[in-house]
């Protein structure tokens, strides 16, 4: 599996649906476009395949500049074409195409080597910023995630929204691997077929290539929340979960998503459980160390939250569960 690098596109691009990409590019495709400024912003769209916000945005910026010079040059991945033509995050052969960046956990395959080719010739290209556009299946905000924290990647993260996550895990996702190079940002836009998060992208991305620079100062604390990711929750292996099904293993308030971006206090209640001897979470920090007793008990077959937490990520999709986590939990930082 080989990038592919063009210079120019088809003009079926600016039209067609994201289901219908994988005709156009069949294989991971690079599009590099020539702008005034010539350091280059990086955008990538459909690491998940489902997830089309980012992918409809970028249709709608590029049928802007289809006949004028764009304001500063872009280069654009397109990532899951397969997956989006089948309307899921990934196929089950597949590995996410937002853990094979440079850093990750996942063997040496076909992936993970075009993901390091792409950082290494955005590095050559003295890439500007790079701005990786996602969706979620559960009920949050928009919101922008960075992993440094540093007062660009603050700014560029900022001019989303005031409401920011920093995280160091999960490994292997493509902001990361661009943080070590340039100012990175992951864009969360709620929901797919929203329009709202379209225009919300849309307006991002023309505001970001007519940058100069990014301000180095820092950001004003009034106009910031900032909160940092401190665990990662799945289910454990072979410990059965349900949203409708109270025979499960783990049993969940089919209203467990409203619990995301809210500030909940030790005590609540995550769901019930048949054993009060299994714990059926698991909750690694980011250091990669298991930490579930110190978020997680069990109390007469309650599943408690021990501690003040704000989770992100909650969804009542089973198979995004399965895939990749049931969510992550989330503390304020002070700048």
């Amino acid at each position: 599996m080989k990038i592919n690098q063009i210079d120019t596109y088809p003009e079926a691009l600016l039209s067609c649906e994201a289901k219908d990409l994988h005709a156009l590019f069949p294989q991971p495709t690079l599009l590099h476009l020539q702008g005034k400024r010539t350091h280059p912003l990086f955008i990538s769209v459909l690491l998940h395949g489902n997830e089309t916000t980012g992918f409809l945005a970028l249709q709608r910026l590029l049928n802007q500049y289809a006949t004028q010079e764009l304001p500063r040059s872009l280069s654009i991945f397109f990532g899951n074409t397969r997956a989006a033509e089948s309307g899921l995050r990934r196929l089950d052969s597949q590995p996410d195409y937002n853990r094979i960046w440079p850093g990750t956990e996942i063997a040496d395959c076909p992936e993970t080597q075009f993901a390091k080719e792409i950082v290494d010739i955005m590095c050559e290209k003295e890439v500007f910023a790079s701005i990786d556009i996602h969706n979620n299946t559960g009920l949050n905000p928009h919101y922008a995630c960075i992993n440094k924290l540093d007062n660009r990647y603050l700014h560029l993260a900022n001019l989303f929204g005031r409401l920011v996550v920093y995280f160091l895990r999960p490994l292997g996702v493509q902001s990361a691997a661009f943080a070590e190079i340039c100012p990175a940002v992951t864009l969360e836009c709620g929901r797919p077929g929203q329009q709202y998060g379209v225009d919300h992208a849309y307006a991002y991305l023309k505001d970001c290539i007519h940058i100069s620079e990014l301000a180095t100062h820092p950001v004003l604390t009034q106009d910031i929340d900032l909160f940092h990711t401190t665990a990662q929750v799945k289910i454990q292996e072979g410990h059965s979960f349900s949203f409708s099904d109270s025979s499960a293993d783990l049993f969940f308030d089919s209203g467990i998503e409203r619990m995301n971006f809210t500030e909940i206090s030790a005590g609540t209640c995550f769901g019930s459980v048949q054993s009060n001897d299994a714990m059926p979470l698991s909750a690694i920090d980011e250091q990669g160390h298991e930490v579930t007793r110190q978020f997680f008990k069990i109390d007469n077959q309650q599943l408690q939250i021990k501690r003040n937490t704000m989770p992100s990520m909650l969804t009542l999709d089973e198979r995004v569960i399965r895939q990749d986590c049931l969510c992550y939990l989330m503390e304020r930082i002070r700048l």
